[in-house]
């Protein structure tokens, strides 16, 4: 059974900034909890994202046990919008689509994934117990960390 999760975020910046910050596969880890022991293996310290790039990491979403996670960048449209997919990881199926979209106030930001677990009845059970769960904690966290980032409160 597929699954959505749907986010979206006002950014108080031009869209190259937003663009700049969320095309640079280094940044993951700045938006992702710290126990989730994420690392991006692949070397793109300076490159922005490009169809076709594949990204490698480690996550450690659950009881601390890593898990290799490949995914390919099938959409890049600059400035505007991209898609991850995943090619190898814990998901049956994993696609997430990033839409910037500037506006008077900045850009809006629109987060779409679309996920399956496998493991059939078992997938379904562990997405009711903790999986949605832990997919909102996940974004929770990276909401918080970007209103730091880009809205910061004014004095």
């Amino acid at each position: 059974m597929k699954h959505r999760l749907y986010r979206e975020q006002q950014l108080n910046c031009d869209i190259e900034a937003a663009w700049d910050f969320f095309s640079s596969p280094k940044n993951l880890s700045k938006i992702t909890p710290k126990d989730m022991g994420f690392t991006v293996l692949s070397d793109y310290n300076s490159e922005q994202i490009a169809e076709g790039m594949v990204i490698d990491y480690i996550v450690s979403p659950l009881l601390k046990v890593p898990l290799k996670w490949r995914t390919r960048i099938t959409h890049v449209e600059s400035n505007k919008s991209f898609t991850d997919f995943q090619e190898k990881g814990p998901y049956k199926y994993w696609s997430h689509f990033h839409e910037f979209i500037p506006n008077k106030d900045g850009v809006l930001m629109k987060d779409t994934v679309d996920y399956e677990l496998p493991f059939g009845f078992l997938g379904k059970m562990a997405h009711l117990l903790f999986v949605k769960k832990k997919l909102a904690y996940i974004f929770d966290f990276r909401y918080h960390v970007l209103e730091k980032l880009f809205n910061p409160i004014k004095n």
